[in-house]
């Protein structure tokens, strides 16, 4: 599993599991090479059945990944390793062995947990979802105290890449002011837009303080990150969290 993935770096109880995979060490061909885990992208089938056990297998996952529809919204499923995916962008589990996961390329994946390890969570937020309030149905769902959470942000694009326009802008700016931080006018009369930035002031008006990762970017590292704003077909990443058996505590 070395080299494989980017584990969560943060201060976690012991009990927890949580990172992001590469692209590398699949099977999948072409511009879906090679670690695709979404099979919603036009990939081969049997290409991503054969990552998925893969991922499973050379993780030691619990239970096969409660793999999300995911649509850009705020409803956020219950882990329970069912057979059926969830429609979601976010989902929690209170159960030891149940794996959540969100698939990205370029979004930013969001990996939550308690103090106590007793509830984990992961969360999709592209724009839209982070405008519309993934985040904030996330940390609801884990029904904890804001100041008990801990959140790691996962790989995503980075502001240089990322180019929008006024419209999204207006999304997080008419809403609060320090968002304007957040965007860069460049030479094309548009906006970069720091994703990173934008998820930290929503969880910190949360409540939330205790905010790790960042400062990676998916459309840079073709090597590593597949990439939808660089490639446009492409495969996806997993980012996923579960928390082990028994009781870890953090201070």
């Amino acid at each position: 599993m070395s080299g494989s993935w980017i584990p969560a770096d943060w201060p976690a109880p012991d009990n927890v599991v949580g990172g992001t995979t590469l692209r590398t060490g699949g099977v999948s061909c072409g511009e879906f090479a090679s670690l695709n885990l979404a099979d919603h992208v036009g990939d081969e089938s049997a290409a991503v059945s054969e990552n998925r056990h893969r991922f499973r297998s050379d993780f030691s996952l619990p239970c096969e990944p409660d793999w999300l529809n995911q649509v850009h919204g705020t409803d956020v499923a219950r882990g329970n390793c069912a057979a059926s995916p969830h429609e979601a962008d976010g989902i929690v589990a209170t159960e030891a062995g149940v794996v959540c996961a969100v698939l990205t390329a370029d979004c930013l994946p969001v990996l939550l947990t308690t103090a106590e390890g007793t509830s984990v969570a992961a969360a999709h937020a592209g724009w839209r979802g982070l405008s519309a309030g993934i985040l904030e149905a996330t940390i609801a769902a884990l029904e904890e105290a804001p100041e008990r959470i801990l959140v790691w942000l996962g790989p995503a694009i980075s502001q240089p890449a990322f180019e929008v326009g006024d419209e999204v802008r207006e999304q997080f700016t008419s809403r609060s002011e320090a968002a304007e931080a957040c965007f860069s006018a460049n030479d094309s009369g548009r906006w970069q837009a720091d994703l990173y930035g934008l998820a930290t002031l929503r969880l910190q008006a949360c409540g939330v303080t205790r905010i790790f990762g960042g400062g990676l970017c998916t459309h840079a590292e073709e090597e590593r990150f597949f990439s939808y704003r660089r490639d446009g077909r492409c495969g996806r990443m997993a980012t996923f969290i579960y928390r082990k058996g028994g009781q870890s505590f953090l201070a």
